[in-house]
């Protein structure tokens, strides 16, 4: 595979920064050094000074849409996209079509990646009210979680049966990932909404509908489940202020049983944006009012919350366009989820180590990915090297998702992503790919 030198980087990781050389070599980091000397015809150099250097960014939460729904996304196109934001491993979501419900299902979608992938991958096994058998085979080492759907879904997972959630969070091998909201209180929020507006539903009626109280009484169940249980419990998604109380930060991320996250959009645009920006921001659960933004930024910060990550989740223009109670939920985001993370670093709501924190080591630690999340001999060379403070226009040129189309299409961003590696081989270098290079994560269980 050869091997590559990276020389004057700021190095970001494990809380600090530091200046050095890193070499790569056959896949892996074989030395971090103040100084590496070495002929130059021996390696590929990279001049780093000036730029800083990261873990690849670890999405633990994306719909790339393949199989079934490949007019939106696919595993290449989406990946492709990813690299180009620094996002060197994902996680995907099983609702594709047919729903990723059967190992046997489950294992054609690591087929497709292992063909298309440009970054590293594993994909959710889907829990139903019927295939608790088939979450008792899963092996904890080669798959992500069990994806639970505690609220409305597609296909045949939604899982509100009270027995079969029990067995679940009683009988799962291994972590828990759950959607939170209560269709019931959605429902009716809907009715009342239709009796309103009639067919004519303003999308800044979503937070309404799918409300605080619909995600809360979700939460609070999914944790008391997990308590019950001794379950290993991460909440995807969190939207609201009122669902922080359930998450501590008085003991070390490793020792957490119960753990969640905060998408960007969520920390980026609140309830005021529907007005301008409409069915582009509907997505489930709902961005809500101003406060709860805020309180999940304040989270964030307080390790609270543990994970920043994307939700990515394409559709095309088209459908997108559509009145409310026919557009799709959903946003599209892998690309520029660290970018976005780098504009509030520039903004100074957050550090450039705390970003790392969140989106390269929590992830690894939360899931326990082996060997992945850190910039550590021995590890995977698995980095993004950024410059902090080039402005980026985000326009239709430079975005890469099939969809086309980005909720940041005119922002600026002060921060870029040059390069990105992926298993020590270049798969993305400004404005150009490489050769896909994906490998199957593993876990520590």
């Amino acid at each position: 595979m050869g091997s590559t030198l990276i020389r004057n980087a700021r190095i970001v990781n494990e809380g600090k920064t530091q200046q050095g050389d890193l070499l790569i070599r056959d896949g892996r980091i074989e030395k971090i050094a103040d100084s590496i000397t070495a002929p130059s015809h021996q390696h590929k150099i990279v001049e780093a000074e000036g730029l800083c250097l990261l873990p690849g960014v670890i999405d633990n939460h994306v719909h790339f849409r393949e199989p079934g729904v490949t007019r939106k996304a696919n595993i290449y196109s989406e990946s492709r996209a990813a690299v180009a934001g620094g996002v060197t491993s994902f996680m995907e979501m099983p609702n594709t079509v047919p729903n990723a419900v059967t190992l046997s299902l489950l294992e054609e979608k690591f087929a497709l990646a292992q063909q298309k992938a440009f970054a590293n991958y594993s994909f959710y096994l889907g829990a139903t009210n019927d295939n608790l058998e088939e979450i008792k085979k899963a092996d904890p080492g080669q798959i992500c979680g069990i994806k639970v759907f505690m609220g409305s879904s597609t296909g045949n997972m939604l899982v509100d049966d009270e027995q079969t959630l029990g067995k679940i969070f009683s009988e799962s091998p291994m972590l828990i990932a759950t959607h939170c909201e209560t269709e019931e209180i959605i429902l009716r929020n809907l009715e009342q909404a239709k009796k309103r507006y009639g067919a004519d539903i303003p999308f800044s009626a979503h937070p309404e509908i799918r409300s605080v109280e619909a995600c809360l009484l979700s939460s609070q169940k999914a944790v008391e489940l997990a308590r019950k249980n001794s379950a290993r419990l991460h909440i995807l998604h969190l939207t609201t202020a009122e669902e922080i109380s359930l998450f501590t930060n008085k003991i070390p991320l490793a020792d957490k049983k119960i753990t969640t996250e905060v998408c960007v959009h969520f920390l980026w645009f609140d309830a005021s944006n529907y007005n301008e920006m409409g069915s582009k921001l509907k997505c489930n659960p709902a961005i809500k009012e101003a406060r709860h933004r805020e309180a999940l930024m304040a989270a964030l910060l307080e390790n609270k919350i543990d994970i920043v990550c994307s939700d990515h989740a394409p559709h095309l223009p088209d459908e997108k366009n559509r009145p409310y109670l026919e557009a799709p939920a959903g946003i599209p985001l892998v690309q520029h989820t660290l970018p976005a993370m780098l504009e509030f670093v520039h903004q100074k709501k957050i550090t450039l180590e705390q970003v790392v924190e969140k989106m390269c080591h929590a992830p690894a630690m939360v899931y326990q990915v082996a060997e992945r999340g850190f910039i550590r001999e021995g590890y995977f060379a698995d980095l993004t090297l950024v410059d902090p403070e080039k402005p980026t226009l985000v326009e239709a040129k430079n975005i890469y998702y099939k969809c086309g189309w980005s909720p940041f299409e005119g922002e600026i961003f002060h921060g870029q992503v040059l390069k990105t590696w992926v298993n020590g081989k270049p798969v993305w270098e400004n404005g150009t790919w490489g050769e896909t290079a994906g490998q199957r994560l593993q876990f520590n269980r």
